[in-house]
């Protein structure tokens, strides 16, 4: 079974994202956890939460994937800016907690010209401030293309944020397919030989959700510009053999393509034709 869904707006309520991604077809989906741009959350309606989790179980969802704030830069020079990512983030953790099991995906940040090595080490502290023993959210550190100062652009830099976890029990990987290939990963022609790669340096353990977008650039361009399925320069063939990868079976896709639910409900039609069960 192919595990899919999209982005969609939470501002419709968690159990109106669900409803709507059942008539795309998809068992699951994405949504951020406050305005993308800003830093309002919305109000938790426990009643929604729950009518939302049970429909969520009598349609076989798999797990649901948050999405921080792009505002978020854990790793800023700026001490204030580090603040209120910590500050964020720390909140949309005890948010989950209303859809324990499911799981938060975050950009790293960009090290505005500190260097890599101080962004990581802020992007572990940020982590070890804010992760808890008792948190039943899985938290996803997401792969970038490496634009400007983005931390992340490799797995390397990934693998490092992790080792300087203290929990990192708690965290795993979200593998965005645009992000890599426009990062230097060839997808498109070797696509086992990236996984490889993935597994000896990160464990392909932690890999937990995967971002499928085409990209508008070429392999290496470090310019994270999202394209349509099939309409980019990673292809059709190429993600069919992403989608159909034995070692990627069970893991969730999310769309993240320029698309309205129209488009979304095709994409996800044209992926489940080309599905191998």
């Amino acid at each position: 079974m192919l595990n899919i869904g999209c982005h969609l707006s939470v501002s419709k309520g968690f159990l109106a994202m669900a409803k709507e991604a059942v008539s795309i077809d998809a068992n699951t989906f994405q949504f951020f956890t406050r305005n993308p741009r800003g830093s309002k959350a919305k109000d938790i309606d426990e009643s929604d939460i729950n009518k939302f989790l049970e429909f969520a179980k009598e349609h076989n969802f798999v797990k649901v994937l948050a999405h921080a704030p792009y505002t978020l830069n854990p790793c800023s020079k700026d001490e204030k800016t580090r603040e209120f990512a910590l500050e964020t983030m720390a909140d949309d953790l005890k948010r989950m907690e209303y859809i324990p099991g499911n799981m938060y995906n975050f950009h790293p940040g960009s090290h505005t010209g500190q260097g890599s090595e101080e962004g990581i080490k802020q992007i572990a502290f940020a982590l070890n401030s804010i992760l808890t023993e008792d948190i039943h959210t899985t938290v996803l550190l997401e792969t970038m293309a490496g634009k400007g100062t983005e931390v992340g652009r490799n797995f390397n830099e990934i693998c490092s944020i992790i080792d300087s976890v203290n929990l990192n029990e708690k965290l795993g990987v979200c593998l965005d397919t645009c992000h890599v290939h426009d990062g230097g990963y060839d997808i498109v022609n070797d696509i086992d030989g990236v996984l490889d790669e993935f597994d000896k340096i990160i464990g392909l353990e932690r890999l937990c959700a995967i971002h499928l977008n085409d990209s508008m650039n070429v392999c290496g361009s470090h310019k994270d510009r999202h394209q349509k399925i099939g309409e980019g320069e990673i292809g059709l063939e190429a993600i069919e053999k992403i989608i159909n990868n034995p070692r990627l079976k069970g893991i969730p896709f999310y769309l993240e393509t320029p698309n309205d639910i129209e488009g979304y409900k095709r994409e996800i039609a044209l992926l489940k034709s080309i599905y191998k069960e």
